[in-house]
């Protein structure tokens, strides 16, 4: 088996500028790097990873808490982590929320990970502190919808978003707006839904407490709850547009309205919140909040590193994200009146 000494010896260094240029350490001058790097392609040296992680005490491994894999924004958002921790040293892993199983989280995670990242999990408090006292930081992309102690978290502003996006709905007419949320109080939708909330207030709007629609978050859900709905009112639903928390609850919500006739906009507007490259391709095409995903998963990734390194995060990872509005065909004004008092 190649040894770290036989990299050096044919490199012509000692073993501890090896290591300085296996670790990226900026205090080799260039021409020996080069050197090292030859020696180690030239040996097919392998690194013991598992002895320098007991000398280190660091995995150089993140996980990355899901809610649903099968969601296209959760995976745009999961390919830029895994870009830029590869690009920096780090090996990612993907692992399914159940908040269920959140306790046996704090023995997986042991001598394991180095950081963790959410995708705006509302974890317990213990689970909070027991990862705080074992210094491995946790940053979210989105906000829990509980204020949670965490070590960063980055989303957009959802107030402004959803002031625009009601603003817009408010323009063609629209008095009365539901909105389709996920079913949990603890699910970071609830954090758009009061958003939503708020925004509606500021542009002097009530809202109907039969208005909120309670999913999953899935298009085949969501297209199964709004299809029964139709069906029961004979397409007379008691507001005249939707804002779901997420696209494929969006997207299901029209796939329903399109089988059974109802047109959109015509009576009914419907709009997403997060502009995956699906809701450019409905027919008719979405309406969005556009939620840049490479750039939030970015900024999340360098706080964690830099937590994880002990380092203060870069002042602009520091910063609320803009959400801007994409309007597109799935909201105008109504054609009808089939508004139910």
């Amino acid at each position: 088996m190649v040894s770290r000494q036989d990299v050096a010896d044919r490199a012509g260094v000692s073993a501890a500028v090896v290591s300085y240029v296996l670790n990226n350490r900026n205090i080799v001058k260039e021409t020996t790097r080069q050197k090292v790097l030859e020696a180690v392609l030239e040996l097919n040296y392998k690194p013991n990873l598992l002895a320098r992680s007991l000398k280190t005490k660091k995995s150089k491994q993140i996980v990355v808490l899901v809610q649903f894999l099968g969601n296209p924004f959760e995976a745009g958002i999961l390919l830029r982590i895994e870009s830029v921790a590869k690009e920096n040293g780090y090996f990612v892993f993907f692992q399914t929320y159940e908040e269920s199983q959140e306790e046996q989280l704090q023995e997986l995670y042991m001598g394991r990970v180095d950081g963790i990242l959410l995708l705006g999990q509302s974890l317990k408090e213990s689970t909070i502190e027991h990862f705080s006292a074992m210094g491995i930081p946790i940053v979210s992309i989105m906000e829990p919808a509980k204020r949670l102690q965490l070590d960063g978290v980055v989303d957009i502003d959802w107030t402004d978003a959803m002031r625009q996006l009601v603003r817009h709905l408010k323009q063609y007419g629209h008095e009365r707006i539901a909105f389709m949320s996920g079913g949990s109080g603890n699910h970071h939708y609830e954090c758009r839904f009061r958003s939503f909330l708020e925004a509606l207030t500021c542009e002097g709007m009530l809202f109907h407490s039969g208005d909120k629609l309670e999913d999953p978050g899935r298009f085949e859900s969501a297209h199964a709850q709004m299809k029964q709905r139709l069906e029961q009112t004979e397409g007379r639903l008691p507001f005249q547009a939707l804002i779901c928390a997420n696209d494929l609850m969006a997207a299901g919500s029209l796939a329903a309205c399109r089988e059974l006739g109802i047109e959109v906009p015509g009576t009914l507007s419907i709009a997403g919140c997060e502009d995956i490259l699906m809701s450019s391709q409905t027919h008719p095409p979405l309406t969005v909040i556009h939620f840049p995903r490479p750039e939030a998963a970015e900024l999340a990734t360098y706080q964690l590193l830099a937590r994880m390194e002990g380092r203060e995060p870069p002042s602009e990872t520091e910063r609320m994200l803009v959400g801007a509005l994409v309007i597109r065909d799935s909201t105008g004004r109504r054609l009808q009146n089939t508004v139910v008092e």
